[in-house]
């Protein structure tokens, strides 16, 4: 089935009212059309008067490689357009930024996960919308790992920060056109919204099931295979172990130098986890924790990604590290993306719940206890703003 994201919806002529519209554009490298036109070129050539662009976490040109690396505001080299850093000193748009404007164009590819801070741009760039009235336009994208898998605990509203702005699950199974609808009628945002959706696209259809070119969203998830295993393992961020940043698999490694990698693969096995193999596995990374220090852990496999349940098998993975490693395996302290006192791994999750329980001891079972009710809710409260069957 041929799948058209919104901006080929838009560049394709859809909404002819909107090109005259002064308007900003808050893209990166994946914000491109299934034939790899740039999103800025698409719009422009078909007469949409685009006159500033507006760059998230890593960057409007992606290349800010490590993690919470600001970045400046600058002048667009090829178009001379002022670009506006959202990852800097501020990450709301300013009054100042939007001025002149009459709409926001949003076009950033998100990968369906709350810590994956595209999705908070998105919300505060709403909020500034909603304040300067200036209508905000989503063109949508669909959600690389599918709609139908829902997983982690729901965001508690004390545990909120740019990785977390919003009560929702860790896996949400949105597109980022569904989440800002949601957000702006359940949570009262109020911007003039507009969803450009896209066309062909269904809730079970992986990425790599719609035809379109896969672009690396941000550089640490340059394949479909780390974005399935990323609702899980990007809770390792919240710990002292390597995530694999400074590898060629990031997140799809977990490791650190005193683990045995054999014994680790072997307490792997007790959890008959579905979907997922673990190898032993060193590496060595060359930037961000342990650079350039051998590390000994494993790489998970992924045999079958509709069984496969990512947050699970992360939370059997500290059981089974902390398990083994005793006190050697500790929490990273703050701070961690503009959050000064809160734990990294609580804002992560949600709320303290996997700290404390791998600490106390608790199995993964009795940490995951609450959530399959707390998804049933959400399920229920985010049903009627869904655009996709």
């Amino acid at each position: 089935m041929r799948v058209s994201s919104g901006i080929d919806v838009l560049a394709a002529g859809g909404r002819p009212d909107l090109r005259p519209l002064p308007a900003g554009l808050i893209v990166h490298p994946a914000s491109v059309t299934r034939d790899l036109v740039s999103s800025v070129d698409a719009l422009r050539s078909v007469g949409f008067d685009i006159r500033a662009l507006f760059g998230p976490q890593h960057g409007a040109m992606g290349d800010k490689q490590d993690n919470m690396i600001e970045s400046g505001h600058s002048v667009d080299r090829r178009t001379g357009l002022p670009v506006h850093s959202l990852y800097s000193e501020v990450r709301k748009p300013t009054p100042a930024m939007l001025e002149g404007l009459e709409a926001l164009i949003f076009d950033l590819q998100d990968v369906g996960v709350r810590v994956y801070t595209f999705v908070w741009t998105m919300a505060l760039a709403m909020e500034a919308c909603a304040e300067a009235g200036v209508k905000f336009v989503v063109l949508d994208r669909p959600n690389p790992v599918g709609g139908t898998i829902l997983e982690g605990p729901v965001l508690k509203p004390e545990y909120r920060s740019f990785v977390g702005l919003y009560s929702i699950p860790l896996r949400h199974g949105l597109t980022a056109g569904e989440l800002a609808g949601y957000l702006n009628g359940v949570h009262g945002i109020g911007c003039d919204l507009e969803v450009i959706p896209c066309e062909g696209w269904l809730r079970e259809m992986w990425w790599d099931q719609t035809g379109l070119p896969f672009v690396l969203p941000s550089p640490n998830l340059p394949t479909l295979d780390s974005c399935i295993v990323y609702p899980g393992m990007v809770l390792v961020e919240g710990t002292e172990l390597s995530e694999g940043r400074g590898t060629t698999r990031p997140f799809e490694f977990c490791g650190a130098p005193y683990l045995d990698p054999h014994a680790l693969v072997d307490r792997m096995g007790d959890f008959d986890l579905p979907g997922v193999r673990f190898r032993p596995s060193s590496f060595e990374p060359t930037f961000q924790k342990y650079a350039e220090r051998l590390c000994h852990g494993v790489q998970l496999h992924v045999t079958d990604r509709e069984t496969f349940r990512s947050v699970e098998s992360t939370v059997a993975l500290f059981r089974a590290v902390r398990d083994l490693g005793g006190d050697e395996f500790s929490w990273r302290l703050p701070p961690y993306e503009y959050e000064e006192v809160l734990m990294p791994v609580d804002i992560l999750w949600g709320h303290d719940g996997l700290r404390t329980g791998i600490d106390s001891g608790s199995s993964p079972a009795e940490i995951l206890e609450s959530v399959p009710g707390e998804l049933d809710t959400f399920r229920a409260a985010v049903a009627p703003y869904l655009l996709y069957g």
